[in-house]
């Protein structure tokens, strides 16, 4: 047990300095919020080798003290729905076994995307924003391609003892 704790401590750790290396990042300037999402790849990591649970704790532990770190209340509320959205959508697949690890990433980020809009147009009284979707739709699959590739690459590397 301690050894499961210490494991989700570093990846906790680990996605959340992912997340801050992330956003030192220049914005796109054709396409503001679009990121990679880099700390998706622990959230992926966890969830192929804890399961839902444990990958569901150190998301919320990475956003809670990315938001108190770094961020503001908004920031909590588009995290919060984009991981929520993004982690049922990657265990129900998951599930499954019908997806690759790949495929999963590619639906938890374009799930991720969809949270974060809806908190956006939620916050802004204003359904236009809702046209901005398949720009994120599209940035989505891209980086849930290249997160999903690390993941799985990682995953296979990753000694067993790990999980």
């Amino acid at each position: 047990m301690a050894k499961k704790v210490a494991f989700l401590g570093m990846f906790s750790t680990l996605a959340l300095i992912l997340g801050w290396l992330e956003s030192l990042l220049p914005v796109v300037p054709f396409a503001p919020g679009v990121k990679i999402g880099l700390a998706n790849l622990v959230s992926l990591l966890v969830l192929y080798r804890f399961g839902w649970k444990e990958a569901a704790c150190v998301n919320m532990l990475r956003i809670g003290l990315s938001s108190a770190l770094f961020g503001n209340i908004a920031l909590l509320l588009y995290s919060l729905a984009g991981a929520i959205l993004s982690l049922i959508t990657m265990c129900l697949l998951k599930k499954t076994d019908k997806f690759s690890i790949v495929g999963i990433s590619v639906a938890g980020a374009v799930m991720h995307n969809l949270g974060q809009i809806i908190v956006a147009a939620f916050l802004m009284e204003n359904g236009v924003i809702l046209y901005y979707l398949p720009i994120l739709a599209v940035s989505g699959v891209i980086a849930g391609v290249l997160v999903g590739l690390a993941s799985a690459f990682l995953h296979k590397h990753l000694p067993k003892e790990i999980g």
